[in-house]
């Protein structure tokens, strides 16, 4: 098989790679503009791997991009501006090479005939939860309503713009029959994961290992499910070989919640850390009419039935993965 990865150089582009090297009969090609994603992530692999290849650009290219589609068998679309501190202070940027990119790489995927994993993301529910469940008790369900805010909150823009990004591969499903998959990421976590964008676990662990305060953003209330990346990876090499998932929907993400005031109370004690919550108000942090939502965990039923997908890291190991891959990069003991 010849597979290329768009964001190869990313947090979860880089672990993708990795695993699907590990068969034998997969050739395998990266691709990265480098804005987000770094060589580093791709240590274990570029430029050694005998059956890893990569090239640097943008999605956004269309003619770049064709000779890559047209070589490949299977596409992962994971190139995208990541975290939330990112897309606030580039609402350009995220807008436009979400749309652009979506666009080129279906179109010539249709072209050559080449099957597309598309990574979406939860941000697309918006506040559906806070609104549906008053119990606390569900998650999101691939077909619940989105329920977003206003234009004026560029919070929704990435949202939207990754809405789009699935209408549109199952428009070209539906009117071509383009072998596609849509998956949505529930805060997938993991060793490689940058604090520099916003991520809420990798810059707790940073601010205990200091020992600096920790920052929790609004009152520590809100909810959140973490996935490790690998048990991300392997459900979507699993789906995408899985001929009942084409033109589907899948979340892909751990329904365990935990609040963010509780989750900095656990990495302090993990890291032994002297380090104090600090709480710091969405306005401070992102400015004026910044909204975020109190829940955000899935639904996971349909993916269970679809692979039979298991969870195989709880959150305690997923942290302690964590502190030990950033005390390795701050070199702290």
């Amino acid at each position: 098989m010849k597979i290329l990865v768009t964001g190869a150089a990313g947090f979860i582009g880089s672990h993708l790679c990795e695993l699907l090297l590990q068969d034998e009969e997969n050739e395998v090609r990266g691709l990265d503009n480098f804005i987000t994603g770094s060589k580093e992530n791709m240590r274990a692999f570029y430029k050694v791997h005998p059956r890893f290849s990569f090239v640097k650009g943008s999605v956004t290219d269309k003619e770049f991009l064709r000779p890559h589609i047209e070589w490949a068998d299977h596409v992962y679309q994971l190139a995208a501006p990541v975290g939330v501190k990112f897309i606030m202070n580039n609402p350009v940027h995220t807008i436009l090479d979400n749309i652009r990119g979506i666009d080129n790489i279906l179109e010539l995927a249709n072209q050559y005939n080449v099957k597309v994993l598309v990574a979406s993301t939860s941000e697309v529910y918006g506040k559906s939860l806070d609104l549906l469940d008053t119990t606390g008790t569900r998650g999101l369900t691939e077909e619940d309503y989105r329920i977003e805010g206003s234009t004026q909150n560029h919070r929704w823009a990435y949202a939207n713009t990754k809405a789009l990004d699935e209408f549109l591969a199952l428009a070209y499903y539906k009117q071509y029959g383009l072998k596609c998959v849509v998956i949505r990421f529930f805060n997938t976590v993991g060793p490689r994961q940058s604090s520099q964008y916003g991520m809420v676990i990798p810059n707790f662990v940073c601010q205990a290992l200091k020992g600096e305060d920790i920052t929790v953003y609004g009152d520590g209330t809100q909810t959140r499910s973490f996935l490790h990346v690998y048990d991300a990876i392997q459900a979507i090499t699993e789906l995408m070989i899985t001929e009942h998932a084409v033109g589907q929907v899948y979340n892909v993400g751990n329904p365990f919640e935990i609040s963010i005031k509780e989750l900095a109370e656990r990495i302090i004690q993990k890291t032994n850390s002297r380090s104090k919550i600090r709480y710091l108000s969405y306005h401070e942090a992102y400015g004026a009419g910044f909204e975020d939502m109190q829940r955000r965990t899935p639904n996971i039923d349909k993916i269970v039935k679809t692979i039979g997908f298991k969870i195989r890291y709880d959150l305690d190991t997923i942290l302690d993965s964590i502190i030990a891959y950033q005390k390795a990069k701050l070199n702290v003991t």
